[in-house]
């Protein structure tokens, strides 16, 4: 047996089909299952998007409380949604996923007419129950969104009115702010002003346009090429009315179209800042730390291809890894692959297929595959140190 390694595994989530934390412990469990005697430290990440929220919480201990309040869904059905207290209340983390994230739609939910209605008001009561709580400080990780309303509905619920021509409030979802006439900001919850607000978020995507957030991620929500058009055009306005309410040009900003264009409404109507959301999780969670000393590192994701060098989770933590050999676990690999592997952020792209399966199997299967491309890539340190000591 060769000498013991502190190994690091930090993986994203197998989107669908294991959370981080769920994927984290089955690659510590198959490299243990051949390297027994090795230090095995468990830090699962997130890129502010769905599974952050159980990832800050693996790391964090009794550091953050779990809270859960009553909310709807993005289509205004009632639900319950969690959101953390930190730092003794005074600090919270909201995932925008809990309450408006795509996976609260059913596949057949995913429809061009739920496209257009679907609002993020579901996140805007949980940040008003932070507020509620003494939150003086959000961060909003923002990611897996169902909804491409530009944050309208969120900022409906902390007291925006949104009216049209008559005078009359708007109906949720993307698509009515075609109809937007006027903002009225006297409402607004006066506590936005005195809290700050940080957004996670990697995407970079403007908010409207060919790269914007209609034409980018509304197909995955259920847009077909009419609803995307009008979605657009709907941002569009949305983009033109803030800058009339409020003089802040948010159209064009980087990465203003996440999360449908969230990230816009935000910054348009608060002092929200933007973060990267992994560098903001890798803090939370102290990624850092756990780097020290370490000898190899393990990241995952469900995908490789051309978005894991845009900011995803996986590239974050080879980022912060410095030198130290990178391994990317990944369910199989798609578009841009060749660029992830020739990058020189991953010292291995590693797919975790063993046998030829389609893609419902494979998800239902990832803790297996998972566990199983482990041990074999474990076995291969081995070798490796033994064609070493040959040299």
């Amino acid at each position: 047996m060769s000498p013991a390694l502190r190994v690091v595994v930090a993986p994203d989530s197998f989107g669908g089909a294991l959370d981080s934390v769920a994927t984290a412990e089955a690659i510590a469990r198959g490299w243990a299952s051949i390297r027994p005697d090795d230090t095995i430290l468990q830090i699962p990440m997130a890129d502010g998007g769905e599974g952050t929220l159980t990832a800050i919480a693996a790391a964090s201990g009794d550091r953050v409380t779990r809270q859960v309040c009553a909310t709807v869904d993005p289509l205004g059905r009632p639900i319950e949604a969690a959101w953390l207290a930190m730092d003794g209340g005074t600090a919270a983390f909201v995932e925008l996923a809990e309450a408006s994230g795509l996976a609260r739609l059913s596949f057949a939910e995913r429809t061009p007419a739920n496209a257009r209605m679907a609002s993020t008001r579901g996140t805007g009561r949980v940040i008003r129950a932070a507020l509620d709580a003494g939150a003086r400080r959000i961060v909003v990780g923002l990611g897996g969104s169902a909804t491409t309303d530009g944050g309208a509905g969120l900022l409906v619920e902390l007291g925006l009115r949104l009216m049209d021509a008559r005078g009359e409030s708007l109906l949720d979802g993307g698509t009515a702010l075609a109809t937007l006439d006027h903002v009225d900001v006297g409402d607004l919850d006066p506590r936005l002003a005195e809290t700050e607000i940080v957004i996670a978020s990697d995407v970079t995507n403007p908010l409207t346009g060919s790269s914007g957030a209609a034409a980018t991620f509304a197909p995955q929500k259920g847009a077909d090429p009419d609803t995307v058009a009008e979605l657009d055009a709907a941002l569009v306005r949305w983009g033109a009315e803030i800058r009339r309410a409020t003089g802040r040009d948010v159209t064009e900003v980087a990465g203003a179209g996440a999360a449908g264009g969230a990230t816009a409404g935000l910054l348009g109507f608060t002092g929200a800042v933007v973060q990267s959301g992994v560098d903001e999780v890798a803090e939370l969670v102290g990624l850092a730390a756990a780097l020290q000393d370490a000898d190899l590192v393990i990241t995952g994701e469900g995908r490789a291809d051309e978005q894991t060098l845009a900011g995803k989770a996986a590239l974050g933590v080879a980022r912060q890894a410095r030198g130290i050999p990178v391994v990317l676990l990944c369910g199989g690999l798609g578009p841009g692959a060749e660029i992830v592997e020739a990058s020189g952020a991953f010292a291995v792209v590693q797919p975790i297929i063993d046998r030829p399966l389609g893609l419902e199997s494979a998800m239902a299967d990832t803790e297996r595959l998972l566990a199983n491309a482990t041990a074999r890539l474990a076995r291969s340190i081995g070798i490796g140190r033994r064609l070493g000591a040959r040299r």
